[in-house]
């Protein structure tokens, strides 16, 4: 217990001597607004703080239990698990709690009243409810409780699994809503400071497990160890790449980091966590080999500091949100406020080729998912294996469209104009899943992860399996179900407000793009896919699949054509493009882009889908083929010949019973 008790205290007083030095604790009154009361000042910071340190701590003890802790001889939880995920139930109650409290203290601070004069149920529930400040503190807060129910109810490593995703959930809302929302180049801010958080979550959580709850014998901590540098490793580069792009959006220049409060803050940060990268570096020339040759107390010893560097990160991170960061002067302009960038001009080649929108998410994902897969290659190819070429371009150049339709100049331009918005529409659920599902990873990964030597201890190929043939796997790859998503969610999206939402929101417009993603890998996975998949379809069925998609995506572009209703009027509206067509001939002009350019990936998927046929046809014949060529060795007639001749022979002396 010395351990937590010591990270609060660390992070508290951390944190309490940031906001005094940097004027968190008092903020400078604005003119005809009331000043928040000292208890509001104090208040609100501390309930943050405890967010903050009840999703490290959550987080950290879930990823225990899930990748960090052994399982016992039928595959269900260890008691150190079983310990891990009571506490990881106490740490998410305490977590919501923290977050009710922020939520009513926000409302009192906004208000700038004392707090028996601003709270009631009713204003706390609107605000909760209608306000996007309130709305991110609450969610996050009912994730955190629906966490604390499921880890206090479930028994299952599955259970577990959508613990910690539901957790890891919770801990994003917030991020949509601080500082990095209001900043201009919002979508640059919120995308890095999502690619900050959620890393050094699992990464100061994970080894706060470690330090706090690690029992048993040394050799289960070693493994525990060994599986959790590579991730606290990603984590590292992830926090700083991130860290870097997030400062760039809030300081005006490098003088800032040493002429303001906050950009001395931030230095403080960055100090804490470059010594937290140091002591991981003992880790894994010390630590792990003493672990190794049966000795604890090094690993504890340099895992207590990093926690202590960790509490101290998280207090300099509450007072960063609450001191305001240097302001830029800029004249008033709609379109930042709606877009979070000047209105670009209008669409040319140049402009194309020049005005790209990096998502540093999206980038971050692509490039994971490109390494993972050269490594899965390199690996096969050093033990002698073999893996095709054409499967490797194929990965590669679906990482690609990802990143173009994301981080190109159809990102800037797409919530501007609705066809270059159907663009990115097609390359993120027609052509990228395309390229991704015929690369095959599933099957790569299946040959190049090793399998596990210890049961108690699955890893990354095992849970590939399970999850394959998991019965959430079986029926999103039913064939009607897989049709369903991929289809009816596009009609949902436009002839609904989720598009107007999509184009306002963030957080909605990344929601939309892993979306496109899932649909179309899932859709094309059923149709074409190369990976061992829970359930056959077969291949008549697979072609009026992909008929019936390309009828129904074909109607949708015809409707945009003859529609006389303007989709997210009020966006268009509000936006006023002062060049270009108007909104309705543009989305007419999308509506064209749809019927007729996404006619040309589904024929590109017949022509596979018609070529693995054959291939199969083929694969069949010289299986039937070596079959009787093992029969007629052995003496005996082939079974499936056998059987051929039963039928014709039951056939005849039907037919000569039948002309009696």
């Amino acid at each position: 217990m010395l351990v937590p008790v010591a990270t609060i205290a660390v992070a508290a007083g951390i944190g309490a001597a940031l906001l005094w030095w940097g004027g968190g604790s008092t903020p400078p009154a604005l003119p005809g607004i009331p000043e928040p009361d000292r208890i509001t000042a104090w208040l609100l910071p501390a309930a943050r703080l405890g967010m903050q340190l009840g999703a490290v701590c959550t987080v950290g003890l879930l990823l225990a239990v899930v990748v960090l802790s052994p399982r016992d001889d039928g595959g269900r939880l260890s008691a150190l698990g079983y310990r891990r995920l009571r506490a990881a139930a106490l740490a998410a109650a305490l977590w919501s709690v923290a977050a009710a409290i922020a939520v009513c203290y926000t409302l009192v601070d906004l208000f700038g009243l004392p707090a028996s004069s601003v709270l009631s149920v009713r204003a706390v529930l609107n605000f909760a409810f209608t306000v996007p400040l309130g709305q991110s503190l609450a969610l996050s807060g009912t994730l955190a409780l629906v966490t604390a129910v499921i880890a206090a109810r479930t028994l299952r490593p599955a259970g577990t699994l959508v613990a910690l995703l539901t957790a890891l959930a919770a801990t994003v809302p917030p991020v949509f809503t601080g500082h990095a929302a209001s900043a201009n180049n919002h979508q640059l801010a919120v995308s890095s400071m999502l690619l900050h958080v959620v890393p050094v979550t699992l990464w100061a959580g994970g080894l706060l497990a470690l330090a706090v709850t690690a029992r048993g014998g040394t050799a289960d901590l070693a493994v525990a160890v060994r599986r959790f540098s590579p991730l606290a490793l990603a984590c590292l580069v992830a926090v700083g790449g991130s860290g870097v792009l997030s400062a760039g959006v809030r300081l005006n220049s490098l003088a800032d980091l040493t002429g303001t409060r906050y950009g001395q803050m931030l230095l403080v940060k960055v100090a804490a966590l470059v010594a937290i990268a140091v002591a991981g570096l003992l880790h894994r020339r010390q630590a792990i080999p003493a672990l190794a040759a049966g000795r604890r107390r090094p690993f504890l010893r340099v895992a207590v500091v990093e926690t202590l560097l960790f509490g101290a990160v998280i207090g300099t991170a509450v007072a960063l949100a609450r001191t305001p960061p240097p302001i830029t002067e800029t004249e008033l302009d709609p379109a930042i406020a709606l877009l979070g960038f000047p209105m670009p001009p209008p669409l040319n080649i140049d402009t194309a080729l020049r005005l790209w929108l990096p998502e540093p998410l999206l980038i971050a994902i692509a490039l994971a998912a490109a390494g993972c897969y050269l490594a899965g290659v390199w690996r096969l190819r050093r033990r002698g294996d073999a893996w095709p070429l054409a499967r490797i371009v194929l990965w590669l150049a679906g990482c690609a469209v990802i990143v173009i339709a994301t981080s190109s100049s159809l990102a800037r331009y797409g919530p501007v104009l609705f066809s270059v918005h159907m663009m990115q529409h097609l390359l993120l659920m027609m052509v990228a899943p395309i390229l991704l599902v015929l690369a095959g990873p599933v099957t790569l990964a299946l040959r190049a992860l090793p399998p596990s030597k210890d049961p108690r201890w699955p890893g990354p190929r095992e849970w590939l399996q399970v999850a394959l043939h998991s019965r959430l796997s079986r029926a999103l790859t039913h064939p009607v179900v897989a049709l369903t998503l991929y289809v009816a969610s596009l009609y949902v999206l436009y002839f609904s407000g989720l598009y107007e939402l999509a184009v306002r929101s963030h957080a909605a417009h990344l929601a939309m793009i892993f979306h496109f993603l899932g649909v179309g890998y899932l859709f094309f996975w059923a149709a074409i896919g190369i990976d061992p998949a829970p359930r056959r379809v077969p291949y008549p069925l697979k072609m009026v699949l992909v008929l019936i998609s390309m009828v129904l995506h074909a109607f949708l572009g015809v409707a945009l054509m003859q529609s006389t209703t303007l989709l997210a009027a009020d966006w268009w509206m509000a936006l006023a493009r002062p060049w270009g067509p108007t909104p309705l001939e543009d989305q007419r002009a999308a509506g064209g882009i749809a019927w007729s350019f996404g006619e040309l990936p589904t024929l590109i998927v017949l022509g596979a889908l018609m070529v693995q046929w054959i291939q199969a046809d083929r694969r069949e014949a010289r299986r039937r083929d070596r079959a009787a060529d093992r029969a007629e060795a052995e003496g005996r007639e082939d079974p499936e010949l056998a059987a051929y001749n039963r039928m014709l022979a039951e056939l005849a002396e039907r037919d000569r019973r039948v002309g009696r």
